[in-house]
């Protein structure tokens, strides 16, 4: 059996779906955190996945925010699923139960523990080695401690102390527990790639918990003994806790094995981060089926990388899915549609098709089935009624209407020219006419007198003509207007470019850092404080450890304020 946990840092940045994700890393139970999706923004290709199942928790307080979800291939569906810790949210008789001693906890600060869509757990029956066994999966996303919230450091203390009691209680009932996931602290210093810049680093209180939880930790990995000696030297030294952390029972020495970075400094190029992703399993369970253990690094998407376990046992399928799965929401069964579907265009060959598929009750034609649909029918005199006197003129007048506004519409040519003035071109008087003009008007066959005569449409083309005539001779006079025009708004655009450019002026040019001669980059306080809001130049390489060449060096400068 393959275990896989992944910290995605948003579910809905895979855009194609996330089979294609959970096919690659070929394991039957996949564990994400940081899912970032509420249960109204959950679609259904990320919901249902074909050949898997799956259980979310989403955050009821926060749209995208937290959030786990749990992948079970179908060949390896668990009998039991509960979402979080407390057991306020699960479903009587369908949960995984054990909750333990919960006095410590006030009713307000258990529902504010479950709150937030940290926790999934699922519980599967596997054969090993002593025949079949219950294996119990906690799927968790720990709180961070929020430096300027010295609330969330508590509420962070209390979500390990509760993790810690549903585990242990779960164990002691007769079933293996693996906690996996995002637990937000690095254990030892050698799993952080600074410690020295970390001040009490020990006396950390989230390592302090992870000292009393694990079982089997080695404290002294820069000593040069073998790995028995060191896990005879972490049993003795342990402090008697139920659980290991897998990674380092088959790596103890490992150095620079990291599985979280910080984006916002590019420290994964120069791989300068922290290993806060666990896979923490009973300590029997993993001297009996684990046999490898390791991370992913070059997996990425996310701010954190894969982990991943193999166990030597076979696991057993259940028959049906448990009530948490996300294939008997009502969303995703048929039974609830969604608003949208009610705009989709449905074409009058689809409406007729579907009615006689449905078969209307009794006997009815085509002709029969179309009237019900559409009483209303060119051609379809089924049922009508005789119009009165009043219904026939009223009729009358809609027809004349819809014929006017068709004239009207063929003539305008497009609705655009609905809203543009009419154009009734002025015919200009036999005085405004040039002398050639007037001329011509007296001489012609076609005076005055005669072109009183004349019907109205031959007037219209007559004066149309004669105003056309005036458009062609004046129109090298307008040209010559409209360049002018152009060439002093040209003049008039440089003085005001000049100006804004003035008044409002870019970004300063960024000097050269001192240790590589490179352009540095433009960073914005956003911390509250003093300095909220200044600008300040910094290397333009990746973060890392000062003994990193190819990493940032120290540089800094503020912008000063005139410039």
């Amino acid at each position: 059996m393959k275990i896989v946990t992944w910290n995605i840092n948003g579910i809905r940045t895979f855009k194609n779906g996330i089979k294609k994700i959970l096919d690659s890393f070929d394991a039957d139970i996949i564990c994400v955190q940081e899912t970032k999706v509420t249960r109204d923004l959950l679609d259904e290709k990320t919901a249902i996945v074909d050949g898997y199942n799956s259980y979310f928790s989403f955050s009821r307080g926060r749209s995208g925010y937290s959030g786990v979800a749990t992948y079970c291939k179908d060949t390896a569906t668990p009998f039991l699923a509960e979402e979080g810790l407390t057991g306020l949210l699960a479903n009587q008789g369908e949960a995984v139960g054990c909750y333990g001693v919960q006095v410590e906890f006030s009713s307000e600060e258990l529902l504010a523990l479950d709150n937030e869509g940290r926790a999934v757990i699922t519980q599967h029956h596997f054969i090993g080695k002593d025949g079949p066994q219950k294996l119990t999966v906690i799927n968790v996303y720990c709180p961070r401690a929020d430096p300027d919230k010295p609330e969330r450091k508590q509420y962070k203390l209390q979500f390990y102390q509760l993790l810690q009691c549903r585990a242990e209680v779960i164990l002691s009932s007769g079933s293996h527990v693996i906690v996996l996931g995002d637990v937000n602290t690095s254990h030892r210093p050698i799993d952080h790639c600074d410690p020295d810049d970390v001040d009490n680093f020990e006396d950390n209180p989230g390592r302090k918990w992870l000292d009393h939880f694990l079982f089997g930790t080695a404290e002294k990995t820069e000593s040069g003994n073998t790995e028995d000696e060191l896990t005879d030297i972490s049993q003795k030294s342990a402090s008697g806790g139920k659980f290991v952390d897998s990674f380092r029972h088959f790596h103890p020495k490992r150095s620079n094995a990291f599985t979280c970075w910080s984006t916002l400094t590019g420290a994964r190029q120069t791989n300068y981060g922290t290993r806060i992703d666990y896979i923490l399993a009973d300590h029997c369970l993993v001297k009996s089926a684990f046999f490898g253990v390791d991370i992913m690094p070059e997996v990425e998407g996310s701010d954190h990388c894969p982990v991943w376990a193999q166990l030597s046992c076979t696991v057993r399928s259940s028959p049906k899915c448990p009530p948490l799965c996300t294939r008997h929401m009502p969303e995703f069964t048929g039974r609830q549609q969604k608003l949208s579907r009610f705009f989709v265009k449905v074409s009058e060959k689809d409406r007729f098709s579907k009615v006689s598929e449905e078969s209307l009750p009794g006997s009815q034609d085509s002709g029969e089935i179309r009237e019900n649909l559409n009483p209303v029918v060119q051609g379809n005199s089924v049922a009508k009624k005789r119009p009165t006197c009043r219904e026939k003129d009223a009729n009358a007048s809609k027809a004349k209407r819809s014929n006017q506004m068709k004239t009207e519409g063929n003539a305008k040519g497009s609705l655009l020219a609905f809203f543009k003035p009419k154009q009734t071109p002025s015919i200009p008087s036999i005085g405004n006419l040039s002398p050639k003009q007037t001329k011509s008007s007296e001489d012609s066959p076609g005076s005055e007198s005669d072109v009183r005569s004349c019907p109205s449409d031959v007037q219209t083309e007559t004066n149309l003509s004669l105003v056309t005539e005036m458009e062609t001779e004046n129109q090298d006079e307008v040209e010559g207007e409209s360049t002018s025009i152009d060439k002093s708004k040209d003049c008039k655009k440089g003085p005001c470019a000049g100006f804004w450019k003035a008044v409002l002026h870019g970004p300063p040019q960024p000097p050269l850092c001192k240790s590589h001669n490179e352009p540095c980059v433009l960073r914005t306080v956003k911390k509250a404080g003093p300095n909220l809001g200044r600008q300040f130049f910094v290397c333009a390489r990746p973060q890392g450890h000062a003994s990193n060449p190819q990493a940032r060096c120290n540089f800094f400068a503020w912008v000063d304020k005139g410039k």
